[in-house]
């Protein structure tokens, strides 16, 4: 279940964002397509709140995490979440701007 750990991109990861990773791989355990998209969310926030940002490749890498064992159908819903977060992320972004 947890084979994500030994992803060879793990190894290079901040500390704390590895640990960020941790926290919410084990918060989407067991959970919905839908329901991951909160767990993501909160992801964001946290690393935002500590001065924390993921790169492109890293979050292609929680997202590879949150589709592990889901069905093809959650995965799809995974996918639709990314386009969710993504427009966040860049709406945060250009507000932190002003």
């Amino acid at each position: 279940m947890n084979e994500w750990m030994n992803n060879p991109q793990m190894q290079n990861l901040d500390p704390i964002k590895l640990e960020l990773i941790k926290t919410a791989a084990a918060q989407t355990l067991g959970k919905s397509g839908n329901s991951l998209a909160t767990v993501m969310m909160a992801l964001i926030t946290s690393a935002n709140k500590k001065g924390i940002q993921f790169t492109p490749d890293e979050v292609s890498l929680i997202l590879e995490i949150l589709k592990e064992g889901k069905s093809p159908q959650e995965q799809r819903q995974i996918d639709n979440m990314v386009h969710m977060v993504t427009t966040y992320m860049k709406q945060g972004k250009s507000g932190q701007k002003r």
